[in-house]
């Protein structure tokens, strides 16, 4: 060959989609997610182990909210929160087990100007830092679950960290906001960063639920 050119971002697989939800999650730090003329370097994930998780919407068994959940790996799985908020995630995992990673924070790398329209008065280092600022600078909402991420043509497409993650900067610990068993920092240290990002969302542990009166 005449010289060397760069090449593209390997598309990442629906087998790499398809193994345990923990391996998947920590090799997603550093990983780009693109949509809607926007790209995201991935610097915090969750995990969340379907039925086997009882921090997972899926715990419960199948609803029409998590069907996707319990489908093949490499789709996207969008929900609302707090009535205000979309949040995303993709499936992983063997089809039926429902697991999925969710995507917390990230860098803007790519589709500066649309990201700072959506995310206007927002500081840069803010537009993806916590999930529902992540989904919205990606122009991701509800319509969008169900999505193939493995598909030629994705609109939503992952790919491979364009250089090596060392070991030594992936952080664990307990999940944000996750109340009750799945909560448990010890038995599910389940949120996966990148050491030094300034991205990486803060730490905030779920508030106690209290009985109304009227209960």
């Amino acid at each position: 060959m005449a010289g060397q050119q760069d090449q593209a971002p390997r598309q990442l697989s629906r087998g790499f989609f398809s193994e345990d939800v923990l391996d998947v999650a920590a090799s997603l730090l550093g990983a780009t997610v693109s949509h809607g003329g926007v790209t995201v370097r991935l610097t915090e994930v969750e995990a969340y182990a379907g039925m086997a998780d009882p921090g997972s919407h899926a715990f419960r068994g199948p609803t029409p909210r998590t069907e996707v959940m319990f489908g093949v790996a490499g789709r996207l799985y969008v929900y609302f929160t707090y009535g205000m908020h979309w949040c995303a995630n993709v499936v992983c995992g063997p089809e039926g087990e429902a697991s999925a990673v969710l995507l917390r924070a990230g860098e803007v790398v790519a589709g500066e100007d649309v990201a700072a329209t959506r995310r206007a008065r927002v500081a840069r280092r803010d537009w993806a830092r916590g999930p529902a600022r992540l989904a919205r600078t990606l122009g991701l909402s509800g319509e969008h679950t169900g999505l193939d991420v493995c598909a030629a043509d994705a609109a939503v497409r992952f790919t491979a960290p364009v250089e090596h993650v060392p070991a030594r900067r992936v952080r664990t610990g307990p999940r944000v906001g996750v109340s009750g068993a799945g909560g448990d920092a010890a038995a599910y240290p389940w949120r996966f960063w990148l050491d030094g990002e300034p991205t990486v969302s803060a730490y905030r542990p779920a508030k106690p639920r209290t009985r109304s009166r009227s209960a």
